[in-house]
């Protein structure tokens, strides 16, 4: 599986956040030792791909109840050796809220945010670490969102300012900082 293309993104994903960095720098490290890191059998960690959802005024963004984590985060799930992570953010942010995929848009092909993280042992894995790279998606916030059961418990839309009263994991809170800066004109990265 070609690594080159998520390596070339991985280098160009600029942060101003020290820790996002560090993540990004390790995540690059990863993707260029492991050639099996799109795997899922690639038990001690693979690659995930997410989205930050925003509404077209990016006063909102799109959460899912994870069924499995019992968390609020963005929609997201395994590459399982889809080595465009942003297809797969795509194809992950429909399945979970049950958009059809036109109803998803990519706002750019370049990183938003990056970060790693363990996921808990279950019955069938091992504890093992997520290395997920996130997009920015939009979608209409006046759609119906269906949701899909197999996947999460809900689906919302959750204001900006209200970020933080659903989730108190510093990466979200850091997506939200930047959603911030993309309302005032900033550029995402500065």
């Amino acid at each position: 599986m070609d690594r080159a293309p998520l390596l070339a993104l991985l280098d160009r994903h600029a942060t101003r956040f020290m820790e996002e960095a560090a993540m990004t720098a390790r995540t690059r490290r990863f993707v260029a030792e492991t050639p099996g890191c799109f795997e899922r059998a690639t038990r001690h960690g693979h690659l995930t791909g997410s989205a930050w959802v925003v509404s077209p005024a990016r006063d909102r963004v799109l959460m899912i109840l994870h069924r499995k984590l019992g968390l609020w985060l963005q929609p997201g799930g395994h590459a399982d050796g889809e080595p465009d992570l942003l297809r797969v953010a795509v194809r992950e942010t429909a399945e979970e809220t049950g958009l059809p995929l036109d109803a998803v848009t990519p706002l750019s092909s370049e990183i938003f945010d990056v970060d790693v993280h363990s996921i808990p042992a279950t019955a069938t894995d091992p504890r093992h670490m997520h290395y997920d790279v996130r997009f920015l998606l939009e979608v209409d916030d006046r759609l119906d969102l269906p949701g899909n059961p197999d996947e999460t418990h809900a689906v919302a839309w959750v204001p900006l300012p209200e970020v933080p009263s659903f989730s108190t994991l510093l990466s979200v809170h850091r997506m939200a900082r930047k959603t911030l800066a993309l309302r005032r004109g900033r550029r995402v990265a500065a």
